[in-house]
Order: C-alpha cells, then structure tokens, then sequence
C-alpha cells in the first residue's frame, strides 16, 4: 500500500517512472554493494568507480545506465533500515548460484582497497546468511575474490619469479 502511494505521489510530482526503484535487482544489487563499499567509514573514488565497473561486467549495462544504478542504489541504502528489503528482492530474482556469485561480486567490492576491514567482512557474511548463500560457499568466493585482487595488483617483473 504504501509503494501505492509513493507511486501515485511521484505520477503527481511528473516523475516519468523511468527512474529506478528499489526492488529492481540491479538496484538493490547496487545497494548492497555500495553499503559494502562504505562499511569500513567511507566509499572512495576507486570503490566507486569499481561498483560502476561491476554492475556493467554484471548486468552488461552502458556507462549511463550504471551511472544511474549507482545512484539509485546509494539513494535506496540511504533511505533504507536495514538490509533484509534488498536481500529479499535478490532472493526472489536470482537462483542460488546467482546468489553465491553476487557473494563474490560483494568480496570483490571489499578487496578494492587492498584490505579487509573486519566490518566488511562481518557484513559480507550477513548479507550472504540473508540470501541464503552457505559459510562454506562464502569462504570459498572470499578466497577466489583475494586470489584475482593478487593476481591483478601483483607486480609482473616479481609474478614470474
């Protein structure tokens, strides 16, 4: 009922309806991603741009349209209580192997900065125990993610060495 009437109220305003909403999949994809992004106290320009860059690989998705994804998402995390909303609307729209994939979209977002603050890592494991992804499958995306980071940031003069 209320997204009824949130409907109704931006038909008045003239919003076109072109906008996204918070129960897209994308959008709360973002949402999730960006609430990972600034868990350790701030998302920086790099985690940004690394949350544009996935939703594009991802969701194959123009710079415009990520652009715009982003934005809504980062509206709907902060206009959200918490993170069950976003989790549900995953859970209805992805298979389980889509989930423990976003899993590792979500550790990919955590090794931007090189580092694994203990609350990206806490929140990690909330929203995969949400979306029904096991601590096993967790564990194993957490490793695949740390493994392309090194294997990205590694120097290629040492890598052969």
């Amino acid at each position: 009922m209320f997204d009824s009437l949130k409907d109704f109220l931006r038909t008045l305003s003239g919003e076109d309806g072109a906008h996204h909403r918070s129960d897209d999949p994308q959008v709360a994809a973002a949402a999730l991603l960006f609430h990972v992004a600034e868990a350790d106290g701030t998302a920086s320009a790099t985690e940004r741009e690394a949350l544009r860059t996935l939703l594009r690989r991802e969701y194959g998705l123009d710079a415009d349209a990520a652009r715009a994804v982003v934005s809504a998402g980062q509206a709907a995390d902060a206009d959200s209580v918490d993170l069950f909303q976003f989790t549900h609307v995953l859970m209805r729209h992805l298979s389980a192997e889509q989930r423990v994939r976003f899993v590792e979209l979500l550790w990919e977002m955590v090794f931007v900065d090189g580092e694994v603050h203990e609350l990206e890592d806490n929140l990690v494991w909330r929203i995969s125990e949400l979306l029904g992804v096991s601590s096993r499958d967790r564990m194993l995306t957490k490793r695949e993610a740390a493994g392309r980071y090194r294997d990205e940031t590694a120097d290629p003069e040492t890598a052969g060495a």
